[in-house]
Protein backbone atom coordinates (compact mmCIF):
# COMPACT_ATOMS: atom_id res chain seq x y z
CA UNK A 1 0.00 0.00 0.00
CA UNK A 2 1.39 3.88 -0.81
CA UNK A 3 -0.03 7.31 0.03
CA UNK A 4 0.22 9.88 -2.56
CA UNK A 5 0.38 13.27 -0.89
CA UNK A 6 -2.48 15.88 -1.67
CA UNK A 7 -0.42 18.72 -2.18
CA UNK A 8 -3.47 20.91 -2.03
CA UNK A 9 -5.28 19.87 0.80
CA UNK A 10 -7.02 21.90 2.95
CA UNK A 11 -8.49 20.54 6.44
CA UNK A 12 -11.54 22.19 7.32
CA UNK A 13 -12.47 22.60 11.22
CA UNK A 14 -13.36 19.02 12.08
CA UNK A 15 -10.27 17.77 10.07
CA UNK A 16 -8.27 20.17 11.58
CA UNK A 17 -9.78 18.88 15.17
CA UNK A 18 -9.09 15.20 14.28
CA UNK A 19 -5.62 16.23 13.17
CA UNK A 20 -5.03 18.16 16.75
CA UNK A 21 -6.18 15.44 18.26
CA UNK A 22 -4.18 12.45 17.10
CA UNK A 23 -1.26 14.83 17.99
CA UNK A 24 -2.38 15.67 21.78
CA UNK A 25 -4.05 12.15 22.56
CA UNK A 26 -0.40 10.06 22.22
CA UNK A 27 0.33 9.35 25.31
CA UNK A 28 3.05 6.87 26.53
CA UNK A 29 0.91 3.73 27.74
CA UNK A 30 2.31 1.61 30.41
CA UNK A 31 -0.72 -1.51 30.52
CA UNK A 32 -2.36 -2.61 27.19
CA UNK A 33 -5.15 -5.19 26.84
CA UNK A 34 -4.31 -8.02 25.28
CA UNK A 35 -7.14 -7.30 22.19
CA UNK A 36 -5.14 -8.39 18.88
CA UNK A 37 -4.18 -5.76 15.98
CA UNK A 38 -4.28 -7.55 12.73
CA UNK A 39 -1.30 -7.56 10.65
CA UNK A 40 -3.28 -5.29 8.20
CA UNK A 41 -3.26 -2.51 10.64
CA UNK A 42 0.10 -2.45 11.49
CA UNK A 43 1.24 -2.30 7.95
CA UNK A 44 -1.21 0.64 7.07
CA UNK A 45 0.10 2.74 10.32
CA UNK A 46 3.61 1.93 9.09
CA UNK A 47 2.75 2.76 5.63
CA UNK A 48 1.22 6.41 6.50
CA UNK A 49 4.67 6.81 8.93
CA UNK A 50 6.82 6.38 5.89
CA UNK A 51 5.41 9.26 4.60
CA UNK A 52 7.97 10.96 6.94
CA UNK A 53 10.37 13.61 5.85
CA UNK A 54 14.18 12.06 5.33
CA UNK A 55 17.25 14.40 3.79
CA UNK A 56 17.16 13.52 -0.28
CA UNK A 57 14.37 10.59 0.29
CA UNK A 58 16.64 8.54 2.26
CA UNK A 59 13.87 6.75 4.22
CA UNK A 60 16.93 5.28 6.75
CA UNK A 61 13.97 3.57 8.64
CA UNK A 62 13.62 -0.44 9.50
CA UNK A 63 11.51 -1.95 11.32
CA UNK A 64 10.64 -5.66 12.55
CA UNK A 65 7.63 -6.71 14.18
CA UNK A 66 7.22 -8.77 17.30
CA UNK A 67 4.00 -10.64 17.84
CA UNK A 68 3.19 -14.26 19.29
CA UNK A 69 5.67 -16.80 20.14
CA UNK A 70 8.48 -14.51 18.98
CA UNK A 71 7.03 -11.14 21.40
CA UNK A 72 6.91 -13.77 24.05
CA UNK A 73 10.24 -15.46 23.40
CA UNK A 74 12.19 -11.94 23.24
CA UNK A 75 10.54 -10.76 26.44
CA UNK A 76 11.30 -13.81 28.74
CA UNK A 77 15.17 -13.35 27.05
CA UNK A 78 14.96 -9.61 28.34
CA UNK A 79 13.28 -10.24 31.90
CA UNK A 80 15.78 -12.74 32.75
CA UNK A 81 18.97 -10.64 31.46
CA UNK A 82 17.33 -7.83 34.02
CA UNK A 83 16.56 -9.49 36.59
CA UNK A 84 19.94 -10.85 36.79
CA UNK A 85 22.29 -8.11 38.35
CA UNK A 86 25.47 -10.29 36.92
CA UNK A 87 24.08 -10.44 33.24
CA UNK A 88 22.66 -6.91 33.20
CA UNK A 89 26.33 -5.44 33.64
CA UNK A 90 27.65 -7.21 30.55
CA UNK A 91 25.04 -5.20 28.48
CA UNK A 92 25.17 -1.62 27.71
CA UNK A 93 23.90 1.08 25.35
CA UNK A 94 25.52 1.49 22.22
CA UNK A 95 25.07 5.05 21.88
CA UNK A 96 23.93 7.89 24.92
CA UNK A 97 20.36 8.50 24.34
CA UNK A 98 20.45 10.71 28.05
CA UNK A 99 23.50 13.03 28.69
CA UNK A 100 26.17 12.48 30.82
CA UNK A 101 25.81 15.04 32.58
CA UNK A 102 22.23 15.99 33.87
CA UNK A 103 21.46 19.55 34.17
CA UNK A 104 18.25 21.98 34.81
CA UNK A 105 15.63 22.16 33.60
CA UNK A 106 16.13 18.52 32.36
CA UNK A 107 16.80 16.60 35.53
CA UNK A 108 13.79 18.00 37.40
CA UNK A 109 11.98 17.15 34.45
CA UNK A 110 13.17 13.62 34.43
CA UNK A 111 12.50 13.03 38.13
CA UNK A 112 9.21 14.84 38.28
CA UNK A 113 7.78 12.28 35.37
CA UNK A 114 9.73 9.17 37.22
CA UNK A 115 7.84 9.79 40.88
CA UNK A 116 4.55 11.18 39.08
CA UNK A 117 4.86 7.41 37.81
CA UNK A 118 5.68 6.03 41.29
CA UNK A 119 2.99 8.02 42.72
CA UNK A 120 0.43 7.10 41.11
CA UNK A 121 1.74 3.11 41.57
CA UNK A 122 1.90 3.52 45.32
CA UNK A 123 5.63 3.29 45.07
CA UNK A 124 7.81 5.28 47.79
CA UNK A 125 11.76 5.50 47.12
CA UNK A 126 12.91 2.79 49.43
CA UNK A 127 10.48 0.50 47.46
CA UNK A 128 13.56 -0.81 45.00
CA UNK A 129 11.70 -4.12 44.27
CA UNK A 130 8.28 -2.33 43.36
CA UNK A 131 10.19 0.19 41.21
CA UNK A 132 12.51 -3.22 39.44
CA UNK A 133 9.50 -4.50 38.88
CA UNK A 134 7.13 -1.80 37.39
CA UNK A 135 10.86 -1.14 35.05
CA UNK A 136 10.35 -4.45 34.12
CA UNK A 137 7.15 -4.57 32.83
CA UNK A 138 9.04 -2.15 29.56
CA UNK A 139 10.68 -6.01 28.32
CA UNK A 140 7.06 -7.09 28.68
CA UNK A 141 6.26 -4.93 26.54
CA UNK A 142 3.18 -3.49 29.02
CA UNK A 143 1.48 -6.61 28.04
CA UNK A 144 0.88 -5.08 24.54
CA UNK A 145 0.32 -7.76 21.66
CA UNK A 146 2.85 -6.25 19.31
CA UNK A 147 6.52 -5.12 19.75
CA UNK A 148 8.13 -3.01 16.92
CA UNK A 149 12.12 -2.37 16.73
CA UNK A 150 13.12 -0.37 15.22
CA UNK A 151 16.79 -0.46 13.30
CA UNK A 152 19.37 1.61 11.45
CA UNK A 153 21.88 1.25 8.83
CA UNK A 154 25.30 2.32 10.47
CA UNK A 155 26.58 4.26 7.93
CA UNK A 156 23.28 6.85 7.90
CA UNK A 157 24.87 9.93 9.74
CA UNK A 158 23.15 12.30 12.61
CA UNK A 159 20.84 13.95 10.01
CA UNK A 160 19.24 10.41 9.27
CA UNK A 161 18.57 9.97 13.07
CA UNK A 162 16.42 13.14 13.20
CA UNK A 163 14.38 11.99 10.27
CA UNK A 164 13.95 8.83 12.00
CA UNK A 165 12.52 10.84 14.64
CA UNK A 166 10.21 12.24 12.73
CA UNK A 167 9.19 8.14 11.35
CA UNK A 168 8.73 7.14 15.29
CA UNK A 169 6.51 10.17 15.68
CA UNK A 170 4.22 9.51 12.69
CA UNK A 171 4.08 5.77 13.59
CA UNK A 172 2.43 6.94 16.96
CA UNK A 173 0.28 9.55 15.92
CA UNK A 174 -1.16 7.19 12.83
CA UNK A 175 -1.78 4.46 15.59
CA UNK A 176 -4.32 6.82 17.39
CA UNK A 177 -6.12 6.99 13.62
CA UNK A 178 -6.97 3.55 14.08
CA UNK A 179 -8.09 3.62 17.70
CA UNK A 180 -4.48 2.38 19.07
CA UNK A 181 -2.12 3.65 21.43
CA UNK A 182 1.83 3.21 21.78
CA UNK A 183 5.30 3.63 23.99
CA UNK A 184 8.14 4.51 22.75
CA UNK A 185 10.87 2.52 24.88
CA UNK A 186 14.41 3.53 25.12
CA UNK A 187 14.93 0.77 27.94
CA UNK A 188 15.43 -1.81 25.07
CA UNK A 189 18.31 0.27 24.03
CA UNK A 190 21.45 -1.93 26.89
CA UNK A 191 20.47 -4.65 25.65
CA UNK A 192 20.84 -4.15 21.93
CA UNK A 193 22.92 -7.18 21.78
CA UNK A 194 20.20 -9.84 22.72
CA UNK A 195 17.62 -8.26 20.90
CA UNK A 196 19.41 -7.93 17.42
CA UNK A 197 20.34 -12.02 17.92
CA UNK A 198 16.86 -12.22 18.18
CA UNK A 199 15.72 -10.31 15.33
CA UNK A 200 18.43 -12.12 12.76
CA UNK A 201 19.51 -8.59 12.11
CA UNK A 202 22.84 -8.15 9.82
CA UNK A 203 25.77 -6.59 11.40
CA UNK A 204 25.47 -3.20 9.64
CA UNK A 205 22.22 -2.60 11.48
CA UNK A 206 21.85 -0.56 15.02
CA UNK A 207 18.94 -0.78 17.30
CA UNK A 208 17.64 2.85 17.28
CA UNK A 209 14.41 2.02 20.12
CA UNK A 210 11.66 -0.07 21.01
CA UNK A 211 7.81 0.30 20.98
CA UNK A 212 4.64 -1.05 22.37
CA UNK A 213 1.63 -1.36 20.15
CA UNK A 214 -1.86 -2.48 21.35
CA UNK A 215 -5.21 -0.90 22.70
CA UNK A 216 -5.04 0.65 26.04
CA UNK A 217 -6.10 -0.92 29.70
CA UNK A 218 -8.52 2.12 30.08
CA UNK A 219 -8.51 0.58 33.96
CA UNK A 220 -5.37 0.93 34.29
CA UNK A 221 -4.11 3.76 36.96
CA UNK A 222 -0.49 4.35 35.45
CA UNK A 223 -2.68 5.10 32.04
CA UNK A 224 -4.10 8.66 33.49
CA UNK A 225 -0.43 9.81 34.03
CA UNK A 226 -0.34 13.20 32.14
CA UNK A 227 3.19 14.47 31.84
CA UNK A 228 3.63 18.70 31.75
CA UNK A 229 4.74 20.43 28.60
CA UNK A 230 6.29 24.11 28.39
CA UNK A 231 3.95 26.40 26.88
CA UNK A 232 5.17 27.52 23.42
CA UNK A 233 6.05 30.94 24.77
CA UNK A 234 8.82 29.36 26.73
CA UNK A 235 10.60 27.76 24.87
CA UNK A 236 10.60 30.48 21.51
CA UNK A 237 11.90 33.38 20.03
CA UNK A 238 10.58 35.48 17.62
CA UNK A 239 12.91 37.68 15.80
CA UNK A 240 11.04 40.29 13.61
Amino acid sequence: MSFTPDIHFQADAAQADAIVSAITSRTSIRRFLPTPVPRETVLRILDVAARAPSGTNTQPWKVHVLTGQSLSTLADALCAAFDDPAVARTHAEEYDYYPKEWRSPFIERRRKVGWDLYGLLGLTRDNKAGMHAQHRRNYRFFDAPVGLMFTIDRVMGQGSWLDYGMFLQNVMVAARAFGLHTCPQAAFNPFHRLIMAHLGAPEQEMLVCGMSLGHVDPAAIENTLVTEREPAAAFTTFHP
